[in-house]
């Protein structure tokens, strides 16, 4: 990397000048990351077992899901550490080289990308279950989906590349064009998911064309289709201000404002890798179903179940 892109490079990170005007913005992004860690890789390592438990997802699913969630345990596993880790050095007052920056940036883009296609890839799969029903496992292979899954993580891979090939402007350009395709492709499946689950709700009423078994088939795609929709609005939410901020933050526009937007818009992006499992608790039912009972059979909780047990067995009635 040439010493040329290293400075433009290191144009957008705050500097020792900026220490007094962000100390607090350092200190509030450096505590919240700390947390969202831990909560980031424990969640998604218990999803990603109920995910494999869970008989009742198609492997289709299944596989698209495990690449979310093992997106979103890089993020706490290893991106959100590097960020508390430079958010520490701004507070010391040492600014971090080149090399170390680049480092943190490259690894940030390749799991913080793998994420956001997996949400857009899942979204589009949701979609074809909906849409084609009947004809979904036909088209819709195991195969066929593990390529898409291993296309996400290469594609996610290329963009770091960038940054070693000095192309600090065209990464920036795909980041961005990547994004917005990815909001407006998923805004657009939605709006068809709606009408769909109109028409067939249309169909039921009136005609009663679907019997009971696929009505109830049909039904359990909607609550996918649904749990799957709140992802993508969190992830609207949580990727948005970082796209806004990465237009913003440059050489012309370094102001505190702007830097300190840029900061917490970062956490927010790493704040959605804590917050999937929780969708997945709250509105896939099977999944839901299946993390309680890994949660039940836990050592921890048999123990304090039986010493529950034998306090009701040796109170006083």
């Amino acid at each position: 990397m040439s010493e040329l892109s290293c400075e433009e490079l290191l144009q957008y990170i705050p500097s020792i000048s900026d220490f007094k005007d962000l100390r607090s913005s350092y200190i509030a992004n450096c505590v919240l990351n700390n947390f969202l860690t831990h909560t980031a890789i424990v969640s998604n390592i218990v999803t990603m077992l109920a995910i494999r438990k869970s008989s009742s997802l198609p492997n289709t699913s299944k596989t698209l899901l495990l690449s979310l969630a093992a997106s979103d345990v890089g993020i706490g596993f290893f991106v959100q550490p590097l960020y508390t880790s430079l958010l520490i050095n701004w507070l010391r007052q040492n600014n971090p080289d080149c090399y170390t920056y680049m480092i943190f940036r490259n690894i940030a883009f390749f799991f913080a990308m793998s994420s956001f296609l997996s949400v857009v890839a899942v979204s589009v799969d949701r979609f074809l279950a909906v849409h084609l029903h009947l004809r979904y496992q036909e088209v819709v292979t195991h195969k066929r989906i593990f390529a898409v899954a291993i296309s996400i993580w290469l594609l996610s891979a290329t963009v770091p590349l960038l940054t070693l090939l000095n192309l600090l402007d065209a990464q920036r350009l795909i980041l961005s064009l990547f994004g917005i395709a990815g909001i407006l492709l998923t805004t657009l499946i939605y709006i068809r998911i709606y009408f769909v689950v109109r028409r067939h709700k249309m169909q039921i009423q009136s005609l009663r064309v679907l019997q009971s078994e696929e009505r109830a088939n049909f039904s359990s795609l909607i609550s996918s289709a649904v749990g799957v929709f709140y992802i993508y609005v969190f992830i609207i939410v949580c990727y948005v201000p970082f796209l806004i901020s990465l237009e913003a933050l440059g050489p012309n526009n370094s102001s505190t404002s702007i830097k300190i937007f840029f900061l917490f818009s970062l956490t927010l992006l790493y704040l959605n890798s804590s917050l999937n499992p929780v969708i997945y608790c709250w509105k896939m039912r099977h999944i839901r179903r299946t993390i309680m009972d890994l949660l039940r059979n836990t050592p921890w909780t048999k123990h304090r179940l039986s010493q529950q047990h034998q306090q009701m067995l040796f109170s006083p009635s």
